[in-house]
């Protein structure tokens, strides 16, 4: 489905991109070995994912370097981007305890934590491979700087991923607004956009993007990109979204969509929520995950969300207009300005 916006070959870029990047990805892993493990690799990048972060880089590279195809050693940055991103998605779905990923069941919910664990370890060593190939491909030094933004990446991730569960783990109902927006950049902007972008520059010789201008549009666009998925999470529809709907709920993630109904709700209201957010996810019933979700709609906090992230995303476009200049015009300058309204017009 093309996603109507500034440029409607937004799917058509993000497919070509990924296609080429997942060919590569799967081409690379090892065969054989032990039972439940380079077979389960593969198993999420086989699935049908965006490839939006593997799209940004190879996107910025193009627009950082002379305008021609990534080479080998471009796609090579955008695998590594990939790997680290599925091992996130693996590690995420024990955490989480989630039992939908694109529209199959998860690695943990078919394999168990043991196996789903491991498999996200051997995920991020082959990830590992990959920055040390970049030696070969682009040479020390520009090897050696893409192993610190992935550092840089990595610490921000998990330490957005440490502010979420200790949120859960603490039952903390007094967040704001400006309390998500800051977990969101850590653990969502950074490495869905941030990162992709940084080593997409990184991987063309850098000079030609200021990076300043490209970080800022990176968090809007992350932020965005979140949001929209808590929305989806609640309204999607299950065919589209790929992951059981309302699993934030059962969860007891700390939305913007929760934060907003708990600042609003009457006492009672809130009494129950927090109660509710207070269970064990194993001791919570479907009639209090029914509840809340009507309460939250009828709050109309999922619309105050979806205004939100669509005002993030125009501070996206902003910025990408000012960083591109006059390649705002090229195939890949359309693609950043329309992942803009991709982002929230997205049905999955």
């Amino acid at each position: 489905m093309t996603v109507p916006g500034i440029d409607d070959r937004v799917e058509e870029v993000l497919d070509r991109y990924r296609a080429r990047t997942m060919a590569t990805l799967l081409a690379q892993l090892p065969t054989g070995g032990p039972r439940y493990l380079y077979d389960l690799v593969a198993d999420y990048p086989r699935r049908s994912g965006k490839g939006l972060r593997a799209a940004l880089c190879l996107a910025a590279c193009r627009l950082a370097g002379d305008g021609d195809e990534p080479d080998e050693a471009a796609v090579n940055v955008a695998t590594t981007v990939e790997l680290f991103h599925n091992a996130f998605l693996i590690h995420d779905d024990i955490q989480d305890g989630s039992e939908q990923r694109r529209g199959a069941p998860t690695l943990p919910a078919a394999y168990g934590v043991g196996v789903a664990l491991n498999v996200g370890n051997m995920t991020n060593l082959l990830a590992l491979d990959r920055l040390l190939a970049n030696r070969d491909g682009l040479g020390s030094g520009t090897a050696w700087q893409l192993v610190e933004q992935t550092r840089l990446m990595l610490r921000h991730s998990l330490e957005g991923q440490a502010i979420e569960i200790g949120w859960i783990r603490d039952n903390a109902c007094d967040l704001t607004p400006d309390d998500y927006y800051r977990m969101c950049l850590k653990k969502t902007s950074w490495y869905t956009c941030i990162y992709p972008c940084r080593t997409g520059v990184l991987a063309a010789g850098g000079g030609r993007l200021r990076t300043d201008r490209l970080d800022r549009y990176g968090w809007y666009l992350g932020a965005a990109f979140q949001i929209t998925d808590d929305v989806l999470n609640l309204v999607g529809e299950y065919a589209a979204y790929g992951k059981e709907i309302a699993g934030d709920l059962w969860e007891g993630k700390r939305t913007l969509i929760l934060i907003d109904f708990l600042a609003r709700c009457t006492a009672g209201e809130r009494e129950r929520t927090v109660a509710f957010l207070g269970t064990p996810r194993a001791d919570r019933t479907a009639a209090d995950v029914r509840w809340l979700h009507r309460r939250l709609t009828a709050y109309d906090s999922v619309e105050v969300a979806r205004r939100s992230a669509r005002e993030l995303a125009d501070a996206a476009l902003a910025e990408g207009r000012a960083v591109l200049g006059d390649r705002a015009g090229t195939e890949d300058g359309r693609f950043l300005l329309g992942l803009t309204r991709y982002v929230v017009d997205r049905p999955r």
